[in-house]
């Protein structure tokens, strides 16, 4: 009796809120920080670099939960207009069809009798059929309807808590160097675990993942407070 020896499985399983997550904090994280970096270049009060983060986080969230709705909107008619194609083309080219459901059980390596079997076990339910093409044919998964809203949803949230971190600092310190130097260590702390994090979700090397996202972060924040202070003369 042979015994049948199983073994977890470790691949990854990503999600679309994981996803709609990176996407929204990575930029979070790192545009207002490098607007706050730049404005702390340029002016002394904390009062104008808050009310300027706080617009910029609310632009941004909304602007990226809008391409966020979008791109799913996008993704569901891409989908509906493909499958509009493929219920024509049941009808009207229903050999060429048939043939192209045979060659993909070919591919699969059934013989030539169990193609023929399955094809015609296909072919049955139009439905069935037409769904069978999108998958195997077009390599098209159907979009759930609600995916949209909740990537705009997830991504603007996802902005404004990752914006509101380095902005934080400037609500309790009035002199905005001093807030800049608790921003700068606050802010890269996060990037390096995000990147971390998402490094590791993604099955890179999470510590150079993180290294990676963080200098980002720093390049962008030094560069933005260097135009700052040149812009400015000082």
């Amino acid at each position: 009796m042979n015994a049948t020896h199983l073994h977890p499985e470790n691949h990854l399983k990503s999600s679309d809120l994981l996803t709609d997550i990176v996407i929204g904090m990575s930029d979070g994280l790192t545009v207002p920080f490098a607007l706050a970096a730049g404005l702390s270049g340029a002016v002394s009060s904390t009062a104008v670099i808050v009310v300027a983060g706080i617009a910029e986080i609310a632009a941004g969230s909304i602007a990226m939960g809008l391409g966020g709705y979008l791109a799913g909107k996008t993704e569901q008619d891409h989908y509906a207009s493909e499958e509009k194609n493929e219920y024509w083309e049941v009808e009207n080219k229903a050999d060429i069809e048939i043939e192209e459901v045979r060659k993909v059980f070919e591919e699969w390596g059934l013989s030539k009798e169990v193609q023929t079997q399955a094809t015609n076990e296909i072919i049955k339910d139009k439905d069935k059929w037409v769904a069978f093409m999108m998958k195997h044919e077009l390599g098209l998964e159907k979009p759930d309807p609600k995916r949209a809203g909740r990537s705009a949803f997830n991504i603007g949230v996802s902005y404004i808590v990752g914006g509101l971190v380095p902005l934080s600092p400037y609500f309790f310190i009035s002199n905005s160097y001093d807030a800049l130097k608790l921003s700068v260590i606050i802010t890269l702390i996060c990037l390096y675990i995000f990147g971390f994090f998402k490094s590791k979700l993604t099955g890179v090397n999470a510590w150079l993942g993180g290294l990676k996202v963080m200098l980002i972060g720093a390049l962008a924040a030094g560069a933005a407070f260097g135009f700052a202070k040149l812009i400015e003369g000082r």
